[in-house]
């Protein structure tokens, strides 16, 4: 028998037992689905991720520093260590761009009849957010927008002189700026937090080229001089930013910094860290990562059940065509005619689950990306055939067992079987 005829004939008793085949590659289908949806929207949400730290600009360093100094009435007295760290990163030029307290407030903003009290998360139907979304508030240096990846698109960004001279004044992100003012340019107005007036002095560029939930998160925010603290209130900065001036310089900065620290924060009653902002990414991936892993053992699991099934309907179909064996065997036929029979049988059997589970992924995978992402995701080539080439694998493995049963049966003994 040559292989055209094996697969004449495979197809053949497929699509003669059509609803036990249509139920046998089920498990087959829903396993490659759900394996491809996982792996395509895992990768997404990875590209994603890296989006928003690309528009929030690269080589960051985060800096850590804490201490545990109270008084007697528990009031915090420890020292405040940006004016150091300000110092020193700044007689590094070489290696340092910038750097900036991470500090944020809680205030209420208000302009005419926007008003961040009135303010809060909305969701659609789909989970996107909708309606005004409060801004974040955050405290700044003059090199906050050097530190993340921002540009000035109107008025002018914080300056030394606003630290120094407590000046209230503040820049918003676009989204922030559309948020009060619509069309309008804010450079100039005042807005009113917690009863302070505040010009805005500038406002920033969006990070993102898209309209997207996510360019409405990275760009809803509102900074004010760090020194704005004695007004509006908050804790001291604990964490703070630097922005190297390459991959390189990134390494020379983090050694420097960690030599300046240890001589600046007294161990006995704090500490400090200094981290990569590619640590947080591997980290981030790290985790995506092994969240796909543990969904995707889950779907293996459904994979599994699937190829068990298949050698369950061989070990059927076997059983049926045991005389057809029988007479094959008589007239001369090779055992390994007869494996290969029922192995393309498996295969094609799995095959068709594959193809099938192939189309539901991708839907799957456009359907989610869509929903949780904004955005539309295909599943990679390589994922795609490497989803075929898995179903047949399956077929073949589950389906040597009945093969080979098939293959060992004795003419005589096969030929009496009724």
């Amino acid at each position: 028998m040559n292989l055209q005829q094996a697969v004449k004939m495979a197809w053949k008793s497929i699509w003669g037992k059509t609803g036990r085949s249509a139920l046998t590659i089920l498990g087959i289908f829903i396993g490659i689905a759900a394996v491809m949806t996982i792996v395509s929207v895992m990768e997404g949400m990875k590209l994603k991720t890296m989006e928003q730290f690309e528009a929030m600009g690269s080589n960051r360093i985060t800096v850590s520093i804490y201490s545990w100094m109270y008084d007697e009435d528990g009031n915090d007295i420890s020292k405040d260590y940006f004016p150091d760290l300000y110092d020193y990163c700044n007689g590094l030029k070489e290696y340092v761009l910038g750097v900036t307290p991470t500090g944020w407030c809680n205030a209420t903003v208000s302009y005419g009849l926007k008003s961040t009290a009135n303010m809060q998360y909305q969701w659609d139907e789909r989970g996107n957010i909708t309606g005004d979304v409060p801004p974040s508030l955050y405290y700044g240096s003059d090199q906050y927008a050097a530190c993340n990846n921002l540009t000035i698109a109107k008025g002018r960004d914080l300056a030394l002189l606003d630290i120094e001279k407590y000046n209230q004044v503040c820049v918003m992100g676009a989204q922030a700026a559309k948020t009060f003012f619509g069309s309008a340019d804010p450079v100039g107005k005042e807005l009113s937090v917690n009863g302070n007036r505040f010009l805005v002095a500038g406002v920033y560029a969006a990070r993102l080229s898209d309209e997207s939930a996510d360019q409405s998160r990275l760009d809803n925010f509102i900074v004010f001089p760090y020194t704005a603290r004695r007004i509006l209130g908050g804790e001291k900065p604990t964490e703070f930013l630097v922005k190297a001036r390459s991959s390189e310089a990134m390494t020379e900065a983090i050694s420097r910094l960690n030599g300046f620290l240890k001589g600046l924060v007294d161990q006995n009653t704090g500490g400090f860290g200094v981290y990569s902002e590619s640590q947080w990414q591997e980290q981030s991936n790290e985790y995506l990562s092994m969240i796909g892993l543990v969904l995707g053992g889950i779907a293996a699991i459904s994979l599994a059940v699937g190829g068990i099934g298949i050698m369950n309907i061989m070990l059927v179909t076997v059983t049926e065509r045991t005389r057809e064996i029988g007479i094959r065997r008589a007239i001369g036929a090779q055992r390994s005619s007869i494996v290969a029979q029922f192995l393309i049988e498996a295969a094609m059997l799995c095959g068709i689950g594959g193809i099938v589970g192939i189309l539901f992924g991708t839907a799957g995978s456009v359907i989610l990306s869509t929903l949780l992402m904004q955005m539309t995701i295909f599943p990679p080539v390589k994922v795609t055939v490497g989803a075929f080439a898995l179903s047949v694998a399956l077929g073949i493995i589950f389906g040597s067992y009945p093969a080979a049963k098939a293959s060992k049966l004795q003419p005589v003994e096969a030929l009496r079987a009724e």
